[in-house]
């Protein structure tokens, strides 16, 4: 990891005042989530051509299936706690130069980190609620995970009739509107956007970055691997997001 380009973040932090951040999956492997489409994952273990939003509600058998990925992406996620970069995250709201966290993300670890839930733009939904399709009653993950253990699943809602579904957006199913608006408003007015562990090749939460550059904004791409968009950026660190933004934030926190 170079120094120069650790300080040339910290720099760009420092005098920011609106910052938007963009999280994937790759800020949350540091915290021991499992990758779905690494050997072994989710994605080894269920088909994700038999997780799409219109099977789920038209079959029977591909709920129960569902609900099944649920079972053992529950039993996966339970105990695992933010990393460095979710905290420093946390740390820019704390400072008031946060204007919003847009995450790919379902396991609510910002939120955990310390962010505000109203900060938290969550584009993919969360997987620790459980709602009706219909009237968006919240059903508690806790009592649908003791049915899975039991072999059954959540019965139709009590209201209305409708389909209890984890609380995350499957495989064609629509991204939330208003979130989906509110984070692509917020990218187009920040100073400075920085995105986190995500590939940026999933549409359309992959053009915020191009939105933000275009919108005047210093664009910050933290990834592993190389992005479609690195072309495009201030900026470019290829290493870990913890070490990264943990030593950034406080850097740009001395006076």
């Amino acid at each position: 990891m170079s120094k120069e380009k650790i300080e040339m973040l910290s720099k760009l932090i420092k005098k920011s005042g609106n910052i938007v951040v963009f999280t994937g999956a790759g800020v949350s492997t540091e915290s021991g989530v499992p990758d779905f489409r690494s050997p072994g994952g989710i994605w080894d273990r269920f088909d994700p051509n038999e997780m799409t939003f219109q099977k789920f509600v038209s079959s029977e058998e591909s709920r129960r299936k569902y609900w099944d990925l649920f079972k053992a992406t529950y039993k996966e996620f339970q105990g695992i706690e933010p990393n460095q970069a979710h905290l420093a995250i946390a740390e820019l709201e704390k400072r008031g130069q946060l204007s919003a966290v847009v995450t790919q993300n379902v396991e609510e670890l910002h939120q955990k980190a310390g962010s505000s839930p109203e900060k938290v733009l969550e584009l993919h939904g969360t997987m620790w609620k459980v709602r009706c399709l219909d009237c968006s009653k919240d059903y508690p993950w806790e009592e649908a995970y003791r049915l899975l253990e039991q072999g059954e699943i959540p019965d139709n809602c009590p209201d209305c009739g409708g389909l209890f579904k984890p609380a995350t957006i499957a495989f064609g199913q629509q991204l939330p509107v208003h979130t989906l608006k509110e984070a692509q408003e917020r990218s187009c007015r920040c100073d400075l956007f920085i995105s986190i562990g995500s590939s940026l090749v999933v549409y359309p939460a992959a053009l915020m970055p191009q939105m933000a550059k275009e919108s005047g904004a210093a664009l910050i791409i933290i990834n592993r691997e190389p992005t479609p968009f690195d072309d495009i950026a201030d900026l470019v660190i290829h290493g870990q997001a913890g070490e990264t933004m943990k030593t950034a934030v406080e850097l740009a926190g001395q006076s």
